[in-house]
């Protein structure tokens, strides 16, 4: 069947872009009409901007917190540099949550140092897939649109908010914690424009781990929750390990979308 649409595309003049998530999910996500009528291009040009912002809006974080480190380089795409820093974000329980943050240097002075300082971040929540070990290793950050600095945390303010909007790239991982907890394990392929897609781990807790349990590959879901990092210990050889720390999205609501 993919073959058949794929090859109605071309027949119409139409470049279809796919991307590939885990368990060879594939999902077309780009369709890009080429005409040598200047209307059409310019309503195809309208079009697409409709769909790249629609996109951006599948993948939203706010979150609010406290400057606990430098500015550190991470790469540079077209003379613009990306640089990382991480922020302290407080949870309803008074523990915390350490999010990184990549910020462009085009946002704001990299090379002052704002430890002590009130962070309001606007962005989304970002992939890459980092070599390492010989293995491929998924990082995570908080890709900041927009960047505001406060006077201190506000009252009663949602400091840590996120909406994904993507699909299952492989069968969810059901589990009972010795307490009896149910856990449900996600990973979620979110779009990005120009056929990228960042994958993000996911957690349900209670009914909505049971509700989750249920999903195929390829669910489209809507997901409602916050970032939280937890650290963990990594065996690297047998006298040596080393404490790392994972990110996910704590899930409070869940939808499953009928497209």
């Amino acid at each position: 069947m993919r073959a058949l649409r794929l090859r109605a595309c071309r027949k119409e003049g139409v470049f279809c872009r796919t991307v590939y998530g885990a368990d060879m999910f594939c999902r077309e996500i780009f369709a890009h009409t080429f005409s040598s009528d200047s209307k059409n291009t310019e309503k195809r040009k309208g079009e697409l901007q409709i769909m790249s912002d629609k996109i951006i809006e599948n993948n939203q974080v706010t979150v609010i917190g406290v400057v606990v480190s430098e500015f550190t380089y991470s790469h540079e795409v077209f003379g613009e540099g990306f640089y990382m820093v991480d922020i302290l974000v407080r949870r309803l329980s008074s523990s915390n949550d350490r999010i990184p943050v990549m910020v462009s240097e085009r946002l704001i002075d990299v090379g002052q140092d704002y430890r002590g300082k009130y962070l309001m971040v606007s962005g989304q929540f970002r992939s890459y897939n980092r070599h390492e070990e010989q293995k491929n290793r998924l990082v995570l950050s908080v890709f900041a649109r927009e960047i505001e600095f406060i006077d201190e945390e506000p009252d009663g303010a949602r400091t840590n908010h996120i909406l994904l909007e993507g699909y299952m790239c492989k069968r969810p991982v059901y589990r009972k914690t010795p307490l009896g907890r149910e856990i449900a394990d996600l990973l979620l392929a979110v779009n990005r424009p120009y056929g990228k897609s960042d994958y993000i781990p996911c957690i349900c807790w209670g009914r909505n781990a049971r509700y989750a349990a249920g999903f195929d590959v390829g669910e489209h879901v809507r997901i409602l929750g916050r970032i939280q990092s937890r650290e963990y210990v990594k065996k690297l050889s047998e006298t040596e390990t080393e404490t790392r720390t994972a990110y996910e999205v704590s899930v409070s609501k869940l939808e499953c979308m009928d497209d």
